[in-house]
């Protein structure tokens, strides 16, 4: 039997059950009829490893989140996609992103941004109860190995997500804390340093490889870890490291960890838009399967123009339709610029390709028509029908849909597409930035970033860059390649450039369209966008602080 991440998830309660241990009262003392026990899953090794399978899941904790299926790692396909938080897109109709855009971003108000720490060690917990408990099941020792190993790859993802929104966080162990449990001892809430963190992860993530398969073969299960998983992880938490805002490991390091997945044997999917619909691919490193019955977020209704039926969902900025390349010819590719008459007045034109992949603009050909997003009478404008689900940008987002599937009336059939979590683009990327980082941008910076460029039919990049020179071109590749896959709120921050990008107004664009006659002009699609410095870590939930007592340490600033 094949699994996917599509499964059932067990009664929410399983991974606490053991919670309850402590507890001495009679009227405790009864059989739930509502949770399977924890002496049914030691004792059914099926059973437990169902409960292994389910901690690629979590539990929901906020409105308008995890719709069909509980919520994976990140954010994922939800309605507001974790891009709304950056210089990406905005989500139309707030859906709790707007504070965080317009930072105000506090403990007491966290916005869609508030159940990374809560969800992150619940998980921890569960894979501690499994590998508590795992002596105590029947099983060969082989299956237990691999077992072992997978969570170990689900808890350092977890701390992974952890230490990349809040910076200093606790490290559990493998200790499970139950509610009997002496909970007054201040280390239990001690933070650790950074570099302590990302040393855990690390360190987990190559135990973890060891154990796992090299891919996904029949005997393994669809969508879960594998040696390529952990070691990509691996490739990314390191890249991080060595980055101006963690400044916890070298740019060496992070380029050698990148290399040996880059000798594993991925390649790039041919096709830059249909690689996102597609669950097999030899550039899906670890993804999120769906089907049927166990879907997301549809996204050709949530997403799509008011002139369609669709209700705009998360609306592309200016911002990053300015970022991709204007190609001149086949050899040379140049920024786009409103001061060059020749982009101004015909700014979709000869664009970086990914763009026509990632953003519907106005005349783009989506299902039978061009989009019309101009005023007056636009029919993807506030002058078309269902006007208050126009977008506010002017664009609308291409990335993810599938034309194959409806905009109305989706639910027994869309919400299929996968969700790709590690791709060998990104690794690619990372080994271009780190080995620029260490020594400069030698020949297998190029070759790394020319195999992604010729990928998407862009030039290659113009031999005798600088250092610095090349440092621009990988920031900019990785904006236009890594577009609304919850890259560049993490990007911006590592660099420490987000008191620039994301401070920049988040603009759209109004057409006004005379006769046969265009005319551009930038507007601002969301005012009173901001960010200040302690913005760079994510603020912990009041609740959790007052759940500590008041011995959990906040992050700075807030």
């Amino acid at each position: 039997m094949r699994f996917k991440l599509t499964y059932t998830i067990l009664a929410g309660a399983v991974g606490l059950a053991g919670m309850l241990a402590g507890c001495n009262s009679d009227f405790l003392d009864v059989t739930a009829t509502d949770r399977i026990s924890d002496d049914a899953i030691v004792s059914d090794s099926s059973l437990f490893e169902d409960y292994v399978i389910n901690r690629y899941m979590g539990v929901r904790l906020q409105d308008k989140e995890a719709e069909g299926t509980p919520p994976g790692f990140g954010r994922g396909f939800e309605y507001a996609l974790w891009a709304t938080l950056t210089d990406e897109a905005i989500y139309n109709n707030d859906d709790n992103t707007w504070v965080i855009q317009r930072g105000l971003l506090a403990p007491e108000n966290t916005g869609i941004a508030g159940t990374l720490w809560s969800r992150s060690y619940r998980s921890i917990r569960e894979c501690n109860y499994a590998l508590e408990q795992m002596a105590e099941v029947e099983m060969t020792q082989s299956r237990k190995d691999l077992l072992t190993a997978e969570l170990k790859f689900i808890r350092a993802y977890r701390y992974h997500d952890l230490v990349r929104n809040y910076g200093s966080v606790v490290l559990m162990g493998d200790k499970v804390y139950n509610l009997g449990d002496d909970l007054t001892d201040d280390a239990l809430f001690q933070k650790s340093s950074i570099a302590d963190g990302i040393n855990y992860i690390v360190a987990q993530l190559d135990e973890a490889a060891a154990g796992l398969p090299a891919s996904n073969s029949s005997s393994w299960a669809l969508g879960r870890a594998t040696k390529g998983a952990a070691l990509a992880l691996k490739s990314r938490i390191l890249l991080y490291a060595a980055s101006p805002l963690y400044n916890a490991g070298s740019w060496q390091t992070a380029a050698d960890a990148a290399k040996a997945v880059m000798n594993m044997g991925y390649s790039l999917h041919p096709d830059y838009q249909s690689l996102f619909l597609t669950s097999s691919s030899s550039e899906i490193i670890f993804e999120r399967l769906y089907v049927i019955g166990a879907r997301h977020v549809c996204l050709e209704i949530s997403n799509g123009p008011n002139g369609y039926g669709g209700w705009a969902g998360n609306t592309p900025l200016q911002n990053l339709v300015d970022a991709y390349e204007v190609k001149v010819d086949d050899d040379t590719a140049e920024p786009f610029d409103w001061d060059n008459t020749t982009h101004a007045t015909a700014p979709y034109e000869n664009r970086d390709p990914r763009f026509y992949a990632s953003i519907l603009y106005n005349g783009a050909e989506y299902r039978g028509r061009n989009v019309e997003t101009f005023t007056p009478g636009g029919q993807d404008s506030k002058d078309g029908k269902d006007n208050w689900n126009a977008s506010k940008t002017g664009y609308y987002l291409r990335k993810f849909i599938d034309d194959d599937l409806p905009i109305n009336n989706p639910w027994d059939v869309a919400g299929i597409q996968p969700w790709i979590y590690l791709r060998y683009a990104e690794i690619l990327l990372n080994y271009a930035e780190a080995q620029n980082e260490a020594v400069g941008p030698d020949a297998s910076v190029y070759e790394a970033i020319n195999a992604i460029r010729e990928r998407a039919d862009m030039p290659e990049l113009p031999a005798g860059l600088s250092q610095s020179e090349m440092r621009d071109a990988i920031r900019r590749e990785r904006q236009v390649e890594l577009a609304f896959e919850e890259h560049r709120f993490y990007d911006v921050r590592r660099w420490m450039i987000a008191m620039e990008t994301e401070n920049e107004p988040a603009y759209g664009i109004n057409i006004t369209k005379s006769g046969n006659t265009l005319t551009y002009e930038r507007k601002v699609a969301l005012d009173g966008r901001k960010f200040e410095q302690k913005h760079y870590w994510l603020p912990i939930p009041r609740a959790e602080i007052q759940s500590s007592g008041n011995k959990l340490e906040q992050s700075p600033n807030y």
